[in-house]
């Protein structure tokens, strides 16, 4: 839907400012639009509008550590947003220090509102749906439903909060309260270089960057890596060959075997790389990517190559000034560590 919405937006015309830029056109490859008007156009959800005061709720709540179990883990604590909203670890670490059973790694927060599904196996359509389950499940922030609710309703900042979002009528349940921080992770999009160029800016990429986006294409990493994301949709692992860490969790992919596929925006940021986070250097994973998913041998220069491609995918971020929490009050659940 959003792919269709860019798309059609953009209105992409028989003229071009480059052939390269013609060239991504045809493989997929769809930028952000410039027009910040057209950026919340494009994220909105219209289920459930944005507008600043859900943004500013659903920020905090995005950082509220204390709808957690243990009141230490927010949904910061593994989608950093000074890190590239990952945290940097093979597998996500959550309640008690435990890693996640499945070894499955942290994807970022930044652009996913692009993605076409959420979590690996893609098997939420939305970042609103998406908020639902780390917050309950026992290995990440182990909370309930009823902890949660109770946690944000003893405190009078976020009733104030709340009202002033949706209304002073608003029931405040762990539905809107998980996509009140679905809404804010609507926001986390990041214009870079490329999408200057795309644009018609022929000056926003270096040389060396177009000649990697060029390898990029002519190699079809596009085969899986296009639209606005650069990833984001579900497609099969491993048609080529083995992927060599395999071994490494027990994750399969959805029930037809299908993995998401990670977005390429800010992937230098994004350390380690695969669902299980197994791959260290981007070099490796684009040798990987060559062998297992195109059946090709990509060389070291090929590589090198299309890593400097990804440096004009490292995009401007929103700034991000972290909140001032409401002070709980008598009835705030306790924190639980065990």
């Amino acid at each position: 839907m959003i792919k269709l919405l860019v798309l059609g937006s953009l209105a992409v015309s028989s003229v071009f400012a480059s052939p390269l830029m013609k060239q991504a056109r045809e493989a997929g490859l769809v930028p952000i639009p410039s027009d910040k008007h057209k950026v919340r156009k494009l994220v909105d959800n219209p289920k459930n509008p944005l507008n600043n005061a859900k943004i500013r709720l659903g920020k905090m709540l995005y950082f509220e550590p204390r709808i957690s179990k243990s009141g230490l883990i927010s949904c910061n604590t593994c989608h950093n947003l000074g890190t590239g909203g990952v945290d940097g670890v093979a597998a996500a670490i959550g309640h008690k220090w435990t890693a996640n059973p499945h070894h499955l790694n942290s994807p970022t927060v930044y652009n996913a509102v692009f993605f076409d599904a959420q979590f690996w196996d893609g098997r939420d359509p939305d970042l609103e749906k998406q908020a639902q389950g780390p917050i309950l499940a026992g290995p990440e922030m182990a909370a309930t439903k009823e902890h949660v609710v109770k946690t944000v309703t003893s405190m009078p900042g976020y009733v104030d909060a709340f009202k002033k979002a949706y209304g002073k009528d608003v029931k405040i349940t762990y539905e809107n309260i998980t996509a009140t921080i679905g809404l804010f992770e609507r926001t986390l999009v990041t214009p870079s270089a490329f999408d200057a160029f795309m644009q018609g800016n022929t000056k926003a990429m270096s040389k060396e960057e177009q000649e990697g986006l060029k390898t990029f294409i002519d190699k079809g990493c596009t085969t899986c890596h296009t639209g606005i994301a650069l990833g984001g949709s579900m497609q099969a692992f491993g048609i080529t060959g083995t992927y060599k860490y395999a071994d490494v969790g027990d994750f399969k992919g959805d029930k037809n075997g299908l993995v998401k596929t990670p977005t390429l925006r800010n992937i230098n940021e994004t350390a380690p790389y695969f669902h299980n986070g197994a791959v260290v250097t981007l070099k490796e994973a684009i040798v990987e990517m060559g062998r297992i998913q195109l059946g090709i041998e990509i060389t070291d220069k090929e590589a090198a190559s299309i890593e400097t491609f990804f440096n004009a995918l490292e995009g401007k971020k929103p700034e991000i000034v972290y909140p001032q929490l409401p002070n709980p009050t008598a009835s705030t659940p306790a924190k639980n560590v065990n």
